[in-house]
């Protein structure tokens, strides 16, 4: 039963016992009967505003989700998909020295001798640990 029920229910009752409002206490009586009924009003209310607005909610993160996913794509630290090659032995990030972009490299990028960045044009150098594949670019300082 619903708060506006209750409250029906109870004007109901009082119908039912032929009250008249003839004493001082039976008029308080009807008077928080009539309060306690725009209470029960303004709390329904309330409780339907309360729940369009948390349907509005999740509609506006599922779209942030979708325009997030747009924006971003893949972030390779968090990625669980299969949306991308999300796979760390494939591609290498690299920071250029001069304007901070991030740049993602392949294998077949790390074997090239003059690595530019994409953003200001600077000239990579090789950093790797333990390359085997390099020819001596990772002595190049």
């Amino acid at each position: 039963m619903t708060l506006t029920e209750k409250t029906a229910y109870i004007k109901g009752l009082m119908e039912g016992l032929d009250f008249k409002a003839d004493t001082p206490e039976k008029k308080i009586l009807a008077a928080v009967i009539d309060l306690l009924d725009d209470v029960a009003i303004a709390v329904t209310e309330a409780e339907e505003d309360i729940e369009y607005l948390n349907d509005y909610v999740e509609e506006l993160d599922s779209d942030l989700g979708d325009v997030e996913s747009d924006i971003y794509e893949c972030d390779d630290d968090d990625c669980d998909c299969d949306c991308c090659d999300c796979d760390d032995d494939d591609y290498y990030e690299a920071i250029c020295p001069k304007c901070g972009e991030v740049i993602y490299l392949d294998e077949d990028l790390l074997a090239c001798d003059d690595i530019l960045c994409p953003e200001c044009g600077e000239k990579l150098i090789c950093e790797l640990d333990e390359c085997d594949e390099c020819d001596g670019c990772c002595d190049e300082e």
